[in-house]
């Protein structure tokens, strides 16, 4: 993988005959997501497992995300695999919205899934990280392993140093992430090693349609990165702090 190749480097001299190319496929992947996401509009990232059975509680989750936020205006942006990922692209399309899928070149996942509209497939975790980030105007995580931690923390971490600004962080699923958060409370917290602020950077929810509230409420406050105007919403209904 050019993750891997680029990562592993053997002998002093391969930089010289190797990674300057390196650097034009890495410019080519920023230039083709910036000019096919350009247009896109306001638009919310969800994440979540690749290895969500279709059909299971946390698969049809996925699908009720996708609808409700292509309902309420929004591009539904993923990481355009199977599983969670698959579940909001499907939602998306059947709630008459943009379903975007950003892909990942890996030894064990398969290509685009099935209902995605816009596919950019990327050699680089970097790049495409940069995509779900400024093309949306805030995330909606669904539950899931290692990558969806690591988009989660990336994401409460370009709040927290202001990188992003009234950026919404909202995890669908109280019983599957009471225990990170109590583990942020009770650990991070309490051994200094986090501001107790920092809890309000995430809000946790069951209802669906309760996130996506949440998420359009955040991204009234938060400017299109397209340069368009913000999305607007009468509810005035508020979140649970984490």
């Amino acid at each position: 993988m050019s993750d891997q190749t680029l990562l592993d480097t053997k002998g002093p001299g391969q930089f010289v005959h190797t990674d300057p190319w390196r650097v034009l496929r890495i410019q080519s992947e920023f230039v083709e997501g910036f000019g096919a996401l350009a247009d896109l509009g306001p638009a919310v990232s969800v994440f979540g497992s690749a290895r969500t059975v279709p059909g299971s509680p946390n698969y049809e989750l996925g699908v009720e995300v996708g609808r409700k936020l292509a309902e309420a205006g929004l591009a539904v942006i993923t990481g355009g695999g199977p599983g969670s990922m698959e579940a909001a692209n499907k939602g998306a399309v059947q709630g008459n919205g943009v379903s975007v899928g950003l892909g990942i070149e890996l030894p064990f996942e398969q290509g685009m899934n099935q209902w995605v509209d816009l596919g950019i497939n990327f050699r680089y975790f970097f790049a495409r990280k940069t995509m779900f980030v400024k093309y949306a105007q805030g995330f909606i995580v669904l539950p899931g392993g290692l990558g969806t931690l690591d988009e989660l923390f990336e994401a409460m971490v370009l709040v927290q140093t202001r990188k992003v600004t009234s950026f919404p962080i909202v995890l669908v699923g109280t019983a599957f992430w009471s225990p990170l958060v109590g583990w942020i409370e009770n650990t991070l917290v309490s051994e200094g090693m986090v501001s107790e602020e920092d809890l309000d950077l995430i809000q946790v929810v069951d209802d669906p349609a309760h996130a996506v509230e949440l998420v359009v409420e955040g991204a009234a406050r938060h400017r299109n990165p397209n340069g368009g105007a913000p999305v607007t919403n009468s509810s005035d209904k508020g979140g649970t702090r984490a």
